[in-house]
């Protein structure tokens, strides 16, 4: 959020009398150690996360979660279980692979992952350790609206639409997310999880993969990237300041619908990828007749100041991604341009 920029702006050369930065101070020092309990506490007011919970701010990103989550949680003789929804959760279940036992439970793929596939979790029960899904689907545009029950731990990907929206955190056992789309900028990764899912590792664990090194030491067993923790608890305060969730919410449910209103009253000029009742509220994809026409409607949209609306190579399109930081305003002159260039065309 610009607000939050201008704050991080305001401070940069002297944090709190410090006479330094943030990114300058030790890890160790108060000033800072305030700093990341805070974006701690922040997070946990904000999700509602008891103390059942462990709040772990890490680095490598969810691509390293993908290693991490089976390689502490994937036992012998337990299978983990996959939902197929995209191209991030096919990483996820690669890096599973290599560890332990996998399945997938359920996999829209087929269908070019335009939808949320319905899922039964009844056979789990004994032999699984967990079961994996990834909630929004930056790629293809698709998002789960309400999440599977399941008496194996469920584990979430929520890179892409933590704090979009009220969650119950007690339904699952560990939540991550990269923190680059909605907490703050990359180089963070948050982690919260369940207390009694984090064990002694076994002797060939290496120390930094294990989630026990980082819960003993609250985060803190290495240097922790500074600035972008500062910078997350920055954002959580803007949340709080916007009215807390609930707020983003609705406004994100207001700015999809202005696109999605577009998409559908456009006589299939523009084709939305997501069947409706799968689409994401944060990533709206989208095709147009043909590449000449998708080509000249992404050069004339740079031109206007809307910039990055390419879609991902492998679904080819648009894709306008408008996190909780992208003002309604913003969506607004989207929609009006997309009118535009259809009624030229």
């Amino acid at each position: 959020p610009e607000a939050v920029l201008q704050e991080a702006q305001k401070h940069l050369l002297n944090f709190n009398g410090t006479g330094m930065s943030v990114m300058e101070l030790s890890h160790r020092s108060k000033e800072y150690e305030e700093v990341h309990a805070g974006a701690q506490q922040q997070l946990r007011k904000l999700l509602t996360i008891s103390e059942e919970y462990e709040v772990l701010l890490l680095q490598g990103g969810a691509s390293l979660q993908f290693s991490m989550i089976p390689l502490n949680l994937l036992k012998e003789g337990k299978i983990g279980y996959y939902v197929l929804t995209g191209s991030w959760s096919e990483k996820a279940l690669k890096e599973a692979k290599k560890v332990g036992s996998t399945a997938i439970i359920a996999s829209s793929k087929e269908e070019q992952y335009r939808s949320i596939p319905s899922l039964k979790t009844e056979p789990l029960d004994e032999d699984g350790a967990y079961l994996h899904i990834t909630s929004n689907n930056t790629i293809y545009g698709t998002e789960w609206k309400s999440y599977p029950s399941s008496s194996i731990p469920l584990i979430a990907d929520m890179s892409s639409d933590i704090l979009s929206k009220r969650i119950n955190v007690e339904q699952f056992g560990l939540i991550y997310a990269g923190a680059q789309k909605n907490l703050g900028p990359s180089g963070v990764t948050v982690v919260i999880m369940k207390k009694d899912l984090i064990t002694t590792p076994d002797d060939h664990l290496p120390t930094m993969l294990s989630y026990e090194t980082y819960s003993k030491n609250q985060s803190l067993y290495n240097t922790p990237p500074t600035f972008s923790i500062y910078l997350l608890k920055l954002v959580l305060d803007w949340v709080e300041h916007e009215g807390g969730i609930e707020a983003l919410e609705k406004r994100n449910q207001e700015k999809a619908k202005i696109l999605y209103d577009v998409i559908d009253e456009s006589d299939r000029f523009y084709s939305g990828h997501a069947i409706p009742d799968s689409r994401s509220n944060m990533n709206v994809t989208f095709t147009l007749p043909s590449e000449e026409k998708t080509k000249e409607f992404l050069n004339l949209a740079e031109e206007k100041g809307f910039v990055g609306l390419n879609g991902h190579r492998s679904v080819g399109g648009c894709r306008a991604s408008i996190y909780n930081a992208v003002p309604v305003d913003h969506v607004v002159q989207l929609a009006e341009f997309m009118k535009w260039f259809k009624a030229r065309s």
